[in-house]
């Protein structure tokens, strides 16, 4: 039986299959933004040929199919989402308006305020107030919210979203009005803070359950329709969906909570790096996921990466567990252009459709991988294993008008867009790492997205990080290591109060409750559950909490409470290099991660071989200079094999250029470990 793997990018749709040894097929199809299952079916069909099967025998033979979707993103960045109402308690109305006081740029007295995705229109008051410990101080008034509903069916509302105060604490009053809503508005999207984001904090959980309300239908249209197509296809088993957690949950629940499949695709490569720290034996990992319209990057420490509550995605914030990547607009689909005699490269993208110039779509722009093309770097007749052949005179021409902008040649300008390129994504990683007061050489990068293995090598010299590791699936690894995601549910509840007033056993009952509820999720799994907890803890006369994992803390031990303070002082100064002791500590949120483990993703191990990489042939290509270079088949290549640069590996879906002083070694599982000169 096989596992299948899709991630839907911006350019390209990745596929992996899986089958019980660890082998792996991989294909790629041009994505269909108009309807992406299109795209995704194309690259089923692609897949299966790969594996010499009729797509409706491969999909009868697949017991599993993890999916990395860009649908809620797209809603919420292009604002093709619902048309959201929202019912909040009487007073709050503009409190997603109002944000937290601030702006982008706070010096700028101009600057218009950004418009909030749903309008003050539809912001609809109810008579209604429960206090912060959990009483009523208003009932619900059933008039004030018949109101508030037929103003919202009369607004054409789409979706609701329902923000009452302190809901997090009691929830009646938000489960007595989905109640009417159900009644009143039949099949209308209802998305309740007490059940997206039941914590503290009123701003953010308010735009959280917006965003929920504002994606939820897209999505659940799309999955519901997906799901069907493939029904039709021939797959009876179920669809899991990848979440910003890095986590998958399925259709249902995607549906529900919408808003944590935001960041579904690069979670995808995170899952990923965890799996390839276990095969490279190293957990300091830096990913580096360059595609066709951007690079995600991620920091990984001791073989995971952290999680964050503070993600802005647009205009929108999105508080739900989220997996840390930094997100830059440089991508093989970056264009470059002139500005007062200097070059920029991105964030603009020519997205799959036109594409770069050299895809012969109509694209006329130059992008970064029309200067790879100029460069001599990929071979037009084999790009994407030949099934999209380049347009060479077409990305000349392209890079020759920014040439002429600049006053160079044609490679000249393709250099400098490779070397403008190169130092936005070397800057980003400054970002995930430096920034953070982590230095990056004793990192490891790992290299991944079919336009990353051109790059890689000189982001990382100008990082002074001296290991690269490419995947033989590099293309696609974020598709291959969706594989490698368990079931996840995150829970968290809001438990204000100074640490030392807090009861052992208060705190132990509201934690087994979480896990309860978590265990409940997974109703009928049969494997292994993991449970994994944590606080969110702060000193009284702080405003943000840091997370403190408390999983291997002793819960029924007699001094459970104080164990969990020490944890904290020594969290913080971990982050702050200090703490005070001395202090109040507050407990804010409960945190429980309730994990159903699944199947672990084998790696397919390559036949010994040894000595030199036979060469392919060779290639004249710009380095500073035109030289020949030899090319390297990764399909041919063998375990234990040596490459010194300058070099080029290729293989149907990415290239990987070595520069001189470079060398790689093909390990057990044929993934190439470059070593860079010091």
């Amino acid at each position: 039986m096989y596992r299948i793997g899709i991630d839907i990018g911006g350019t390209f749709t990745d596929l992996a299959a899986v089958d019980g040894d660890g082998r792996v097929v991989i294909a790629k199809s041009s994505s269909t933004p108009g309807d992406p299952s299109d795209g995704l079916l194309d690259g089923l069909t692609k897949l299966a040929a790969a594996l010499g099967l009729p797509r409706e025998q491969l999909l009868a033979e697949t017991e599993r199919i993890v999916h990395g979707t860009t649908v809620a993103t797209n809603a919420l960045l292009e604002g093709k989402g619902a048309k959201v109402a929202l019912l909040t308690t009487e007073g709050h109305r503009d409190v997603i308006e109002m944000r937290e006081g601030m702006k982008d740029d706070r010096y700028n007295v101009r600057m218009a305020p950004p418009e909030p995705l749903v309008p003050r229109a539809r912001r609809l008051g109810v008579a209604e107030r429960m206090r912060a410990d959990g009483t009523a101080a208003r009932p619900l008034a059933a008039e004030s919210l018949a109101g508030a509903v037929e103003a919202a069916a009369a607004s054409g509302a789409e979706a609701i979203a329902v923000c009452y105060l302190h809901s997090y604490r009691n929830p009646e009053h938000e489960k007595a009005t989905a109640a009417v809503l159900a009644a009143k508005l039949p099949g209308t999207y209802v998305s309740l803070s007490s059940e997206v984001l039941p914590q503290i904090k009123e701003y953010e959980r308010v735009w959280t359950t917006v965003v929920n309300a504002y994606v939820g239908p897209v999505l659940a249209d799309y999955l519901s329709r997906l799901s069907g197509r493939l029904a039709d296809a021939g797959y009876a088993g179920e669809v899991m969906v990848m979440h910003s957690h890095g986590g998958v949950a399925t259709i249902p629940e995607s549906s529900r909570l919408a808003a944590g499949a935001v960041l579904s695709g690069p979670a995808g490569g995170i899952a990923a790096a965890k799996q390839a720290a276990k095969l490279v034996g190293t957990g300091e990992l830096i990913t580096f996921d360059m595609g066709g319209t951007s690079t995600d990057i991620a920091l990984l420490q001791d073989g995971e990466a952290p999680l964050t509550a503070e993600k802005q995605v647009g205009l929108a914030k999105v508080s739900l567990p989220t997996l840390d990547i930094h997100t830059l607009g440089a991508g093989g689909g970056s264009i470059a252009r002139v500005d007062a005699g200097i070059l920029h490269v991105g964030p603009e993208s020519a997205g799959a459709r036109p594409g770069p110039a050299c895809y012969g779509r109509g694209g006329t722009a130059a992008t970064v991988t029309d200067a790879n093309v100029v460069l001599g770097l990929l071979d037009p007749a084999s790009f994407a294993g030949g099934d999209l052949p380049l347009d060479a005179a077409a990305a000349s021409s392209a890079v020759t008008d920014v040439a002429d902008a600049l006053g160079v040649t044609a490679v000249e300008a393709a250099a400098g867009i490779s070397k403008v390129v190169n130092t936005t994504m070397a800057e980003g990683i400054r970002i995930v790492s430096v920034r953070r007061g982590v230095d990056p050489r004793g990192f490891t990068l790992v290299s991944f997205g079919g336009a990353a293995g051109i790059h890689v090598t000189e982001v990382a010299r100008l990082l002074d990080i001296e290991r690269v590791v490419v995947p033989n699936v590099a293309s696609v690894l974020s598709a291959w290591g969706m594989l490698a995601t368990d079931l996840r549910y995150e829970m968290v509840r809001s438990h204000i109060g100074d640490a030392a007033s807090t009861t052992a056993d208060g705190l132990r009952s509201l934690l087994a409750d979480m896990e309860r509820s978590g265990r409940d999720r997974l109703d009928g799994f049969g494997g292994r559950i993991e449970v994994r907890r944590a606080l969110d803890m702060r000193y009284g006369e702080q405003i943000y909490e840091i997370t403190v994992p408390i999983t291997d803390v002793d819960v029924e031990a007699a001094g459970f409470v104080d164990e969990v303070v020490t944890r904290f002082h020594e969290r913080h100064d971990e982050l702050y290099a200090y703490n005070a002791p001395g202090q109040e500590v507050v407990i804010v949120n409960a945190r429980t991660t309730i994990v159903g483990k699944l199947p672990e993703l084998r790696a397919e191990p390559l036949p010994a071989g040894g000595g030199e990489s036979p060469e392919a042939g060779l290639r004249r290509v710009y380095l500073d200079g035109w030289i020949d270079v030899p090319v390297h088949r990764m399909a041919t290549v063998a375990q234990g094999e040596r490459v010194s640069g300058p070099a080029l590996f290729e293989s149907a879906t990415t290239t990987v250029l070595l520069r001189a002083g470079d060398s790689a070694v093909i390990d057990e599982h044929g993934w190439l470990d470059i070593r860079l000169e010091k």
